[in-house]
This record gives C-alpha cells, sequence and structure tokens, in this order.
C-alpha cells in the first residue's frame, strides 16, 4: 500500500469512503467493500492489487430499493494488511467524521477520484451542465479537495456543512468540472468504468454563446470589518462594488456564526 502508487493512493480514498473496518475478538476482524454487482470489476482489481488472501461473492436480498438486489463484497481478513491499513488512515468502526487525507505521501488526483467514485457522483445536469461533485462529512477531505480543486481550475469554494444533514456537498460544475474531471479521470487510470464514461463524455460539453459567465470574487478581511461596523449596507455595497443582496447575506452568515469571523490578518 504505497500511496504514492497511483492504484494503490485511489484504492485507499475508495476504502476510506465506501469500505468497512470491522474489529472482532482477539485478532479477529475484517475489511469489506459492498459495490452494485455491475461494479464487480472494481474489486476484482482490488484483490488482485492486495498481496493477502481475500474473497469477492455476491449477494441477492431485498433493500428498501428493490426486491431483488444483487450486490459484489470483497471481504479481506488480514491483520497485517488491517493493521497497515489502519496506521495509514482508514479508522475501524465508524467513520464518515474521522477520515482525513494520508499524513504520508500520496498521489493525489489518484486518492481524490478514488473518494468522488465511492461517495461522489459525476455527468451532466438536467440542462446538459456538466458536474462533479463530493459529499463528505469529514471537514479534513472536504477541505483538501476545495484547495486541490481552486490550483486546478481556480474556482474558490466555501467548506460549510449544510443545515439539513450537516454535511459538505462540494460541487464543480461548466469549465471548472471539465478541467477537474479531465485531470482526475485521465487516461488509463484506475476507476469506476461508468464514471470514467462521464468523465470522458463532460469534455465534448461547449458552453452556449448566451450563457453568461459569472466571476466569484472572495471577500476580504477588511471587507467583512467593514460590513459588520456599518448599519447603511447600501452604501457599503456601493462602496465595495458588490450587489446589496450579496452584502446581506454575507452579513447574516458572519453574525449567525456561519462562518469564520474576520481577523486583521
Amino acid at each position: 500500500m504505497d500511496l504514492t502508487v497511483p492504484e494503490y493512493a485511489y484504492m485507499f480514498g475508495f476504502l476510506q469512503a465506501d469500505g468497512h473496518l470491522c474489529q472482532g475478538a482477539g485478532q479477529k476482524g475484517r475489511l469489506s467493500v459492498e459495490l452494485n454487482s455491475r461494479d464487480i470489476d472494481l474489486l476484482y482489481r482490488f484483490k488482485h492489487l492486495t498481496p493477502y488472501n481475500s474473497s469477492v461473492t455476491e449477494r441477492t436480498r431485498t433493500t428498501n430499493f428493490a426486491e431483488h438486489h444483487t450486490s459484489a463484497v470483497w471481504t479481506l481478513c488480514s491483520l497485517e494488511a488491517r493493521t497497515k491499513l489502519n496506521s495509514l488512515g482508514l479508522p475501524y468502526g465508524r467513520k464518515s467524521r474521522l477520515i482525513a487525507p494520508p499524513s504520508v505521501a500520496f498521489s493525489h488526483r489518484d486518492y481524490l477520484r478514488g473518494l468522488i467514485d465511492a461517495d461522489g457522483s459525476i455527468g451532466r445536469t438536467g440542462q446538459g451542465v456538466p458536474f462533479i461533485s463530493l459529499t463528505t462529512s469529514s471537514t479534513a477531505i472536504a477541505a483538501h479537495l476545495c484547495t486541490y480543486a481552486r490550483d486546478i481550475t481556480g474556482v474558490e469554494r466555501t467548506t460549510n456543512r449544510n443545515t439539513r444533514d450537516g454535511v459538505y456537498n462540494l460541487t464543480y460544475e461548466k469549465e471548472a468540472a471539465q478541467s477537474l474531471a479531465a485531470d482526475l479521470y485521465y487516461a488509463g487510470c484506475l476507476s469506476l468504468g461508468r464514471k470514467q464514461v462521464k468523465a470522458d463524455a463532460a469534455a465534448s460539453w461547449t458552453r452556449p454563446y448566451d450563457m453568461r459567465i459569472v466571476r466569484s470574487r472572495r471577500w476580504t478581511a477588511p471587507e467583512d470589518q467593514m460590513l459588520l461596523q456599518s448599519d447603511d449596507v447600501v452604501a457599503v455595497a456601493e462602496k465595495l462594488g458588490r450587489s446589496e443582496q450579496s452584502c446581506r447575506m454575507r452579513r447574516w452568515r458572519l453574525r449567525n456564526s456561519r462562518m469564520l469571523m474576520p481577523t486583521d490578518e
């Protein structure tokens, strides 16, 4: 599990998001990954990459979504393998908020592709616009994707949990999605085949001539201070060259602890 190797970095990211590490009595335990049977090829790739005995099986059961659902399960019981994965950052038991990027050197884009294949989406919206997204409960994972995507696309994202279920929903659309998808889903990479197809299809989108480009502008600490210290939002909006609606929303978020308060630094 050398995470500088693209296949292992991808595999580890996928396991952090969709794997389950269980600890039993004594030295017993297992790692398992359950996917829809249509994705069984990926589990065989994991089995091939792992130098320990493991198995891939299929089972059919009744779920909330289908009376007969067939899934594929990869199971690994080796204590040595589980110890290695745990030391790299795959916790035992519930882990959604605990996972974080590895502390050792690793291939960033392959690791992120593993996370997105497991807990993200890629494709086209109802309007045909390309998008790529990740849903995560981990602050460290959300921040890492935002930093990496900013370097690739130039697009800034604010990491805030949504109020309904307390998770981060990070989405990139249009040209930003194309750039990010092209970087993460490069030719010959290990990935879910169906998502690789969607990533390749994203490259064919062209912005309609009448679709305007919205340029986002980051708020600075001095701007936040000015907004908080004045009761005249209209005057502040005019001075800052921002819309009144944008200023009112920003002030509400600051005052209601929806984001960090500005500092002088």
